[in-house]
């Protein structure tokens, strides 16, 4: 990218310099470090009107939530913050500056890690901004994850990041990549992860949120992103914390009634489940980065019509940059999800049981298996059919490699792996790669593979290739 990189204090000083920009930055938890850097540059009377910090609990509700109980780093504080500063801001000083000015507030809401170095250390950071004066504010809202091990590290990792996100905001606003990768300057992956961003207002509606959640993934920033059913973005920790979790991988490029077949046989059977709770169970279909990047590009319309299409089946959806199942299992349980359910066809469960895909691992396949099948896992198996012979192919009958024979019966016998039942057998064949080709090659007969509902959405929206 040929982008200047600019020192942090540089980057506070160009603010403070520039008369345009005045406002508040407010502070909870993880210190002062956003203010402090802007107080250090210089200058600093130029654009900080009022600078606070709420670090005690009785105060942040006092001024934020009057007196009501909530989580305190919570995306609803952060934009109680904004909303409340925002208004006293432009209150109180309306009358006091001249036409040129636009009002800003920054705010945050964080946990750093603690002194027994035992919690989870994250937060939410955002910006309430004008770029023109008396116009509508815009607003900026990241969440992030802090990964250092150092209370001290990770408040220079906040400062940082802050005056990053202020600096975006007003001078990248009109460039969505530019944006994006500036939140990094000067800092690195493993100092933090950037897991959500949203963006809103009259100079930024023209920005895609679900195409910048991508962007997050394909750059490094986070390991995952997530759609809720109804297309917003979504921090994944809100989504997924102590639930319990139905996922299933694909390309869905289209979903063919086998896929929808799956997601409806497995969470039959998860409904079976003991530990089942309606309301603290979400499904959701998981893209892997892989699956968007067609010879090596990634296409933006492509993912926001396969996003689309799940949204309308009351779908919830991530994008990872997992390849391997073990990854994606770590990925989910650090939210401590309580029960864990992968959704796996037999094809690629044979894969998942195959040795040469965990060579690059000391402990190999065993290693692997230990990752994947923890305490609350169980993989759900649909099975394939044997085309000569009519015969599904189920975990009790399907061959399997001589060397893994027992540690694949163990696995059965404690029911970490188990047979999706009662499935549709005329669907099984219909694999989208299938459907995928018919539909670019204008083959008839496509449309008896999909839901109506999909066939639909992919004469109307000309979805994947499709030509009348």
């Amino acid at each position: 990218m040929d982008r200047e990189i600019l020192s942090t204090t540089r980057k506070a000083l160009d603010i403070n310099l520039d008369k345009k920009f005045y406002g508040t930055i407010a502070e909870i938890g993880g210190g002062q470090e956003v203010a402090r850097n802007f107080f250090r540059a210089g200058g600093a009377s130029g654009t900080i009107a009022k600078s606070i910090s709420a670090y005690d609990m009785a105060y942040s509700d006092a001024l934020y939530c009057k007196g009501k109980k909530e989580r305190y780093v919570s995306q609803d504080r952060l934009r109680k913050m904004l909303s409340i500063e925002y208004n006293e801001l432009t209150d109180v000083l309306k009358t006091r500056h001249n036409d040129d000015i636009s009002y800003f507030v920054f705010a945050n809401t964080v946990e750093a890690i603690n002194y027994n170095k035992d919690n989870e250390a994250r937060g939410w950071l955002g910006v309430k901004f004008q770029l023109e004066s008396d116009g509508e504010p815009n607003e900026v809202i990241i969440h992030t994850s802090l990964l250092e091990n150092d209370n001290l590290l990770q408040q220079n990792t906040l400062g940082v990041l802050g005056v990053n996100l202020i600096y975006a905001c007003f001078y990248h606003y009109q460039s969505p990549n530019d944006f994006l990768y500036s939140l990094m300057d000067n800092l690195t992956n493993d100092r933090l992860e950037i897991t959500m961003i949203h963006m809103s207002g009259p100079q930024l509606n023209y920005i895609d949120n679900r195409l910048l959640g991508v962007q997050l993934v394909k750059s490094g920033m986070a390991k995952a992103i997530m759609f809720d059913r109804y297309g917003k973005v979504s921090e994944p920790s809100d989504m997924l914390y102590k639930k319990n979790v139905l996922a299933f991988r694909g390309s869905f490029r289209p979903i063919t009634y086998v896929g929808f077949d799956m997601l409806k046989t497995s969470y039959g059977l998860f409904k079976k489940d003991e530990d089942y709770d309606k309301e603290n169970t979400i499904a959701l279909c998981e893209i892997t980065l892989n699956n968007l990047l067609e010879d090596g590009e990634f296409h933006e319309r492509d993912f926001l019509d396969r996003v689309d299409i799940l949204n309308g089946m009351g779908q919830n959806v991530m994008v990872s940059n997992f390849k391997e199942y073990y990854k994606l299992v770590a990925y989910l349980s650090q939210f401590k999800t309580k029960n864990l359910r992968i959704v796996i066809g037999m094809h690629t469960f044979l894969n998942v049981i195959d040795e040469k895909y965990y060579t690059h691992l000391k402990g190999g396949i065993i290693e692997a298996f230990g990752r994947l099948f923890i305490n609350n896992m169980k993989m759900y198996v649909y099975p394939s059919i044997n085309e000569e012979s009519g015969e599904l192919i189920t975990i009790n009958n399907v061959e399997v490699a001589e060397d893994i024979k027992y540690l694949f019966m163990h696995l059965k016998a404690n029911r970490k792996i188990i047979d999706i039942k009662n499935v549709k057998r005329e669907y099984i064949t219909t694999y989208p790669h299938i459907v995928l080709n018919m539909i670019k090659n204008a083959e008839k007969g496509w449309e008896k593979m999909v839901p109506k509902y999909i066939e639909d959405a992919i004469k109307t929206k000309k979805l994947f290739g499709y030509k009348d």
